[in-house]
């Protein structure tokens, strides 16, 4: 088993998101609370012609141990080779295998949450990937059906497990859900039950509530956020503190988020490829604009991103919004990690 499931652990995953779950990023999240982290997905093929960009988005640090890679492709040759790869240059502690992306980019290259459509093929690309790399584990990420008619989770569970895979997260809801409607984690749990390898469950995670009651009423032997933590990477320390100690802790103040917020823009920025790549922050304005979401007059943050473009015009846009939220006590749009959602 793998050690972060070993002795009782509950372990948080932070999902592989693609342009979001960058090293600095992570490197946050992790002195949050996350406990396991994945890069954001790289192609196996683009991999193999030693695309410099996908190098910079599979390095990580030492302090993000336990660390996976994810990789995504359709041919099981392919994606062995760039497994071989990248656990003989970087050392992973597991390579993720991803079933599950919905994207149109990916879905055209018969790629992630397509797979789905051809369970079989699934076992080939799994089966492959584990006898490529026998001294890392190999783990994968699925959703639960390409639609309603064409479920397949649990099918596909059986055979990843049977491959050799040593954990499989499940995203609740079909490829063709995209990220709306209810995760079905009925189906979740049908699937933890049924298999001996641990199984992470991803979905309408969004508080403290939500885990415990995930832990009560399913299998799961770990859980895997997403969404939530883009706009509040805090939700980590939120539910390891309530987990801990049955309360919620404050959230950060306004001037916290925004300090937070420009470390992360300097951190992201003094990276050597950024360097080379970009000379000021529009580029970074999707990151940005997830990063204030659930703040107070987000909207109007928004508007003032569209015009940022050097770091001194970001600091300008903190510095008014601070001045005029700064004491207020309900800093967020949205609820926090305190909150109870069904």
């Amino acid at each position: 088993m793998l050690p972060w499931f070993q002795h009782g652990q509950f372990p948080l995953y932070l999902a592989p998101m693609a342009r979001v779950t960058d090293i600095v990023f992570r490197q946050f999240c992790k002195e949050q609370g996350a406990d396991v982290m994945v890069t954001e997905f790289v192609q196996s093929d683009a991999l193999i012609r030693e695309d410099p960009k996908l190098w910079e988005t599979v390095d990580f640090t030492e302090q993000q141990r336990p660390m996976g890679v994810q990789i995504f492709g359709a041919n099981p040759d392919s994606m062995a080779d760039a497994a071989r790869l990248l656990a003989d240059r970087l050392q992973p502690d597991f390579i993720d295998i991803n079933f599950g992306c919905p994207a149109d980019r990916v879905i055209c290259m018969d790629a992630g949450s397509s797979m789905l459509r051809n369970p079989a093929k699934i076992g080939k690309v799994v089966g492959a990937v584990v006898r490529a790399v026998p001294g890392t584990p190999v783990t994968a990420k699925i959703r639960t059906g390409w639609d309603d008619d064409t479920i397949v989770a649990r099918e596909v569970g059986h055979i990843v497990e049977s491959e050799g895979a040593q954990a499989l997260a499940i995203h609740g809801r079909t490829k063709m859900q995209g990220y709306s409607g209810d995760a079905n984690w009925s189906l979740i749990a049908e699937v933890a039950a049924e298999l001996t390898i641990p199984v992470i469950g991803n979905g309408n995670i969004r508080s403290a509530h939500d885990v415990i009651r995930i832990r009560e009423q399913t299998n799961c032997a770990g859980l895997m956020i997403g969404r939530a933590a883009l706009g509040y990477p805090w939700i980590f320390r939120d539910i390891k503190h309530y987990l801990e100690h049955g309360v919620v802790p404050e959230p950060p103040t306004v001037a916290e988020r925004w300090q937070t917020i420009l470390d992360y823009t300097r951190r992201l920025m003094a990276r050597p490829f950024r360097q080379q790549k970009h000379t000021d922050l529009r580029w970074m304005r999707p990151k940005l604009i997830a990063l204030t979401k659930s703040m107070k007059s987000s909207r109007q943050i928004r508007g003032a991103l569209g015009h940022v473009i050097h770091y001194e015009d970001l600091e300008r846009v903190a510095a008014e919004h601070i001045a005029q939220f700064g004491t207020d006590i309900n800093i967020g749009e949205q609820t926090s990690a305190s909150s109870h959602h069904q």
